[in-house]
């Protein structure tokens, strides 16, 4: 098993040590984890920034990675929080670190934070989503250097109870030109398993979404569980793999030293 999207104490919403993350990962006989610690530039109106110390972030990592070495596999990446502004911030970043894996993720729109609620109550849901998602056509259009988008509808876990969420056929137009995008700039998409844990009924990306990523001919898929402590480290791994099957994709991907490796699904 491998999950590829982990946080740790270097992430301003997790108190998790390393440590605490790769002892659990091995208890659950994963075979390789990479920590995507956030990086999230100017998310407000206020333009405050949530970032880490990069070499104490590399440190921290080569310290476990050595010690567990004869017991897992652990690479360094990072989930950048993209906004359309932000291309060369972001690019100077990534060039200046050597990061196995880049996820690029949206978390603001326009300086709005997603995940306090707040750009879902600025809106209108149908406005919301249609907002969000040229939002993400825009940053995956102008920026490439990532590997995966990760948790595509993220926006779905932020509405209101009692807010009706669009169905997918009123938005579904904004989702093809994105998933075209990613697959003519051979990106991958990211199954993220913490849809379930916001008691969504399904992962990021819905069903729906995956079904479409594949027929649009898209087969590059990492599995990560976002897990900010220990407990939730390889969340539902095996029934991504048999959903992933059941649609018709024949390998996950992971990626080391930004290059990526199929794992056949068994």
């Amino acid at each position: 098993m491998y999950d590829f999207h982990l946080h740790s104490e270097y992430s301003m919403d997790s108190k998790a040590s390393m440590e605490s993350m790769v002892l659990s990962a091995i208890g659950s006989n994963l075979k390789s984890i990479c920590f995507t610690d956030h990086v999230d530039y100017d998310v407000t109106s206020e333009g405050i920034d949530f970032v880490f110390r990069t070499a104490d972030y590399f440190r921290n990592i080569n310290q476990v990675k050595y010690k567990y070495k004869n017991q897992i596999e652990i690479l360094a990446g990072v989930e950048i929080g993209m906004q359309s502004h932000l291309f060369e911030r972001y690019n100077k970043l990534i060039e200046e670190n050597e990061f196995d894996f880049v996820i690029m993720s949206i978390h603001a729109v326009d300086k709005i934070d997603i995940h306090t609620g707040e750009f879902t109550r600025k809106y209108e849901a149908q406005e919301a989503l249609e907002r969000y998602y040229k939002e993400i056509n825009k940053c995956v259009s102008g920026f490439s250097n990532f590997d995966v988008f990760g948790h595509l509808d993220f926006i779905d876990r932020y509405f209101d109870k009692g807010v009706s969420i669009p169905r997918f056929e009123d938005y579904h137009f904004l989702v093809y030109d994105i998933l075209r995008l990613l697959i003519e700039n051979n990106k991958g998409l990211e199954i993220n398993t913490a849809g379930m844990r916001y008691g969504l009924g399904y992962y990021h990306p819905k069903i729906s979404i995956l079904k479409l990523y594949r027929e649009l001919g898209g087969e590059i898929i990492t599995i990560g569980s976002d897990s900010h402590t220990p407990e939730t480290i390889g969340h539902d791994y095996k029934l991504v793999e048999k959903i992933l099957k059941d649609l018709g994709f024949k390998y996950i991907y992971i990626f080391k030293d930004r290059k990526k490796f199929p794992i056949k699904i068994a």
